[in-house]
């Protein structure tokens, strides 16, 4: 991140903290674009107190995250990280290796916002059964693929993957916990492509060591803020859940990836020079928070 200058990008990992913002008033930062959708890291009543102002990216490729969700239920489903280690050992047998189909699977989605409706529309050509639950329902989503808006509860009750696709707010931090985990069918995998703090990280390996949790895929952590974009090779990471979750091979980890596309990254950019060219102009940015 950079100061002395008006205006600055961040990303989802910086630390956009009131005191930072403080800090970058005081270098004569006016304008803020972070290059996320989500700005649950950014102290956005601080931003306005000091007259900083802010806008995001919300929606620079949500195919990106979508189909690294899909790519991580197929992984798993397939068990195509144990395959490739097994036969780098060259071990070709196929004991540890039966999976299961897609095709007929119930997949309940919790946020069907863009990401949330692409990956409907992906797994509706695998032949899933799609539930979701969201506070705004999308009726054109039953329309085209099928998708049966219903409660959280009767969700977690009939699905067998669940994928998230929400903000991280007051309202969905720990959505996912004990409670919610209980409620789940027996060996139900969780895909979260959303946020860390969207799930308990301790109900989840909880859930994973009584076997509540069949399969774990994750491309977001509640603690990867000073991990996750940094090369720690050698290093202890002093983070006993992190190793517990690493340790386990029906866990997939993804360093925050699922955005990283060509396409994304240059959507990214073009926005985030629309925003700054908008500001130069003395207009209101399109995503201006």
């Amino acid at each position: 991140m950079a100061s002395g200058f008006d205006a600055v990008s961040v990303f989802t990992g910086d630390d956009c903290s009131a005191a930072l913002l403080q800090e970058l008033h005081s270098q004569g930062v006016q304008y803020l674009v972070t290059r996320s959708a989500g700005v649950d890291h950014i102290d956005i009543d601080a931003a306005k107190k000091l007259g900083i102002r802010v806008a995001n990216v919300p929606a620079y490729s949500p195919h990106a995250i979508a189909e690294h969700g899909i790519a991580m239920m197929l992984a798993l489903t397939r068990k195509l990280i144990l395959a490739d280690n097994q036969v780098h050992q060259q071990d070709f047998r196929l004991d540890n290796l039966v999976g299961f189909n897609l095709h007929h699977k119930t997949v309940g989605l919790i946020g069907t916002g863009k990401i949330g409706a692409i990956t409907a529309k992906i797994l509706h050509g695998f032949g899933c059964q799609l539930l979701a639950y969201d506070i705004h329902p999308d009726e054109s989503l039953t329309e085209k693929y099928g998708v049966v808006f219903t409660t959280l509860a009767e969700l977690c009750a009939a699905a067998d993957i669940i994928s998230l696709h929400t903000p991280l707010n007051p309202s969905t931090k720990y959505l996912v916990n004990d409670a919610l985990i209980s409620t789940m069918k027996d060996g139900v995998m969780i895909i979260n492509t959303a946020r860390g703090a969207v799930v308990n990280t301790t109900a989840i390996i909880h859930g994973l060591t009584t076997g509540k949790i069949g399969f774990y895929g994750m491309d977001v952590y509640e603690k990867e803020k000073g991990v996750f974009f940094y090369d720690h090779g050698g290093e202890d990471l002093h983070d006993v859940q992190l190793e517990q979750l690493l340790s386990m091979n029906n866990v997939l980890l993804t360093p925050h990836q699922a955005f990283a596309t060509t396409e994304a990254l240059g959507s990214i950019a073009q926005s985030c020079f629309q925003h700054f060219d908008a500001w130069d102009r003395g207009q209101q940015a399109q995503f201006e928070l």
